[in-house]
């Protein structure tokens, strides 16, 4: 079976005029992060230190604060070796 041209032609202008997606970025630094609902979509912002900050930001808009899944926190988690005591 054959490709007929206008299907080629169909298949190339399909892909030439799909949009490039946007990738929403986590900002590690900061610990809350707001997602904004608009008319075209949606989009992520992390740049707030505290809930309420961006409760105030989001006061009014179609947003929403969450904690940002890869907030890199300061302190790093201690593991605590058990001793072992020689009688």
């Amino acid at each position: 079976m054959r490709a007929q041209p206008w299907t080629i032609l169909l298949g190339v202008g399909t892909i030439s005029a799909a949009a490039p997606a946007e990738a929403q970025m986590y900002d590690p630094r900061y610990p809350v992060c707001m997602q904004v609902s608009t008319i075209d979509g949606s989009s992520i912002g992390c740049g707030y230190s505290t809930m309420a900050q961006c409760a105030a930001s989001a006061s009014g808009r179609a947003a929403q604060c969450f904690a940002n899944p890869y907030f890199a926190r300061a302190t790093k988690p201690t593991h605590v070796r058990p001793r072992i005591f020689n009688r």
